[in-house]
């Protein structure tokens, strides 16, 4: 006996004519028609954002755009030629969710706008160790000054300038390095100042300076508060590798 026998005596007769119905449905002979090209433009769409290659830098930024762009597409079908509401709302809930993450993402990816004093030092210093610009702009930003001398003046003298935790970078101009009023070398833009003291002291501070450093023009000078800075900073490894590892 087959199975539709055994079910045709088990249940009434208006049951098995449900079941005769959808066994037909379920054969699918006569296949609805195609639905409209706007429902097709949704699922292109979402079939580029997933075929966006990982390298790409920007693949996220493409990858939250085109499930926008598709989740509009559905919400239009759904809305316009299919009218069903449950469609409609649950794309506009993704497109909302997408489109707040394709804004968040556009926004970290903003350039960065770094003072054209400091351009140099992190193209040169910063930018080879893999700095990120906004890494670089909160450093300096918080944890530094500039200062300023006039043809010269010193910046530190030896025996009597007591080495502390700054570390100095000369964004313009020139500078002179002394011992006991012989010449030894000078300084130039984009280079530490006082690297060896500071590398000489980093665990007894208050030590002097045994070299005289002295402005040979008008002078920029980058100063780093390290110690703040490493308390402050939630990745202090960065910044130590990019301010120790040039010396």
């Amino acid at each position: 006996m087959t199975t539709e026998r055994i079910i045709a005596i088990m249940l009434p007769v208006n049951s098995t004519a449900g079941i005769q119905n959808a066994t037909e449905d379920e054969v699918c002979e006569n296949w609805r028609e195609i639905h409209h090209l706007v429902f097709h433009l949704a699922n292109v769409c979402f079939a580029l954002g997933l075929v966006i290659p990982t390298m790409l830098s920007l693949h996220m930024i493409f990858l939250r755009a085109s499930l926008c762009l598709g989740c509009s597409f559905f919400i239009l079908w759904a809305s316009l030629y299919r009218c069903a509401l449950d469609i409609m709302i649950w794309n506009s809930t993704f497109l909302v969710i997408n489109f707040m993450h394709f804004i968040y993402l556009v926004y970290k990816k903003r350039p960065i706008k770094i003072e054209k004093e400091l351009k140099g030092i992190y193209h040169k210093m910063f930018e080879p160790l893999h700095v990120p610009p906004e890494q670089f702009k909160r450093l300096t930003g918080q944890f530094c000054n500039i200062q300023t001398l006039q043809k010269g003046q010193p910046y530190a003298v030896e025996d009597k300038t007591s080495v502390d935790d700054r570390l100095s970078i000369l964004l313009r101009g020139k500078m002179k390095v002394s011992y006991r009023g012989h010449f030894l070398h000078n300084i130039y833009p984009n280079a530490y100042i006082d690297s060896p003291e500071f590398r000489s002291t980093e665990m007894d501070r208050g030590e002097k300076f045994q070299v005289s450093i002295t402005a040979e023009s008008s002078i920029y000078a980058l100063l780093l508060y390290i110690n703040t800075c490493f308390i402050s900073v939630s990745k202090p490894h960065i910044i130590l590798s990019s301010l120790l590892f040039l010396f």
